[in-house]
C-alpha cells in the first residue's frame, strides 16, 4: 500500500468514526459539516414547552402599510451608532430594512423585517430548523424568540415579536467586523433594537 492510499484510508476511517459518533449522540450535520440535534420525541416536547412559555400578545400592533425604515427616529438610529440612511432590500420573504453601523468598530449591521406567519413557526411549525436554537422570551411584553445558529465565531441573531395574528416583526444583528462581538452582545443587541420598533408601533396605535 502506498502513502496516499494509507492517507485516504485514515482519512476515510476518521470521518467515519465523526459520523457514527455524531449519529450515536442523536446529531445531524447540516451543509457546511456543523453537528446539530435530529428530531426525537423529548425534543418536539421541548419546543411544544417553550410555545407554553410565551406571553399573551396585550394588544394587535399592525403591519401593513409600515414603512419598515421609518420605525427608529433619528434619536434611535443615532443610539444604536447608525452611520447612513436606512436601505431598502429585498429578501425571501419580502422588501426588509437594512441598517448600517460602519461609524467605529466593531461595526455591525441590522435587518428589520416583516414576516407572514404566526410566531409558534418558529417552534414547531415549518419554519422550524433543528440547526437554530431559539429561545422564548418577553419584549415589552409581546411574545417574541431569540434566534441564532451556535458557532465560534457567531454569524447573526434574530429577535422574532409577534405582534399580531399571523404577523411578526424580526430584527436580525449581524457582524460586519468579524470575531469582535460575541452571540449574547448580538441578542441583546437585536433584542434592544425590537423594543426600540416596538415602542413606535405602539405610539402609532
Amino acid at each position: 500500500m502506498t502513502a496516499a492510499s494509507t492517507v485516504r484510508s485514515s482519512a476515510v476511517l476518521l470521518t467515519g468514526g465523526v459520523l457514527a459518533t455524531a449519529a450515536l449522540a442523536g446529531c445531524s450535520a447540516d451543509k457546511d459539516g456543523t453537528p446539530y440535534p435530529v428530531e426525537t420525541a423529548a425534543t418536539a416536547a421541548s419546543q411544544s414547552a417553550k410555545a407554553a412559555q410565551l406571553p399573551q400578545r396585550p394588544a394587535d400592533l399592525p403591519l401593513q402599510g409600515v414603512d419598515l425604515c421609518d420605525l427608529f427616529p433619528q434619536v434611535q438610529l443615532d443610539a444604536m451608532k447608525i452611520s447612513s440612511t436606512p436601505r431598502q432590500a429585498d429578501s425571501a420573504d419580502g422588501p426588509v430594512c437594512v441598517l448600517d453601523a460602519d461609524r467605529e468598530e466593531p461595526f455591525h449591521g441590522y435587518q428589520v423585517g416583516a414576516v407572514t406567519a404566526d410566531l409558534d413557526e418558529w417552534i414547531t411549525g415549518a419554519r422550524r430548523k433543528n440547526s437554530m436554537t431559539t429561545e422564548p422570551k418577553a419584549i415589552d411584553g409581546y411574545p417574541a424568540l431569540t434566534s441564532y445558529r451556535a458557532a465560534a465565531d457567531p454569524a447573526d441573531c434574530t429577535t422574532l415579536v409577534g405582534v399580531a395574528k399571523g404577523r411578526t416583526l424580526t430584527i436580525r444583528t449581524f457582524p460586519i467586523t468579524r470575531g469582535k462581538l460575541t452571540q449574547p452582545q448580538l441578542c441583546d443587541m437585536s433584542a434592544h433594537a425590537a423594543d426600540l420598533a416596538l415602542q413606535t408601533l405602539k405610539a402609532r396605535n
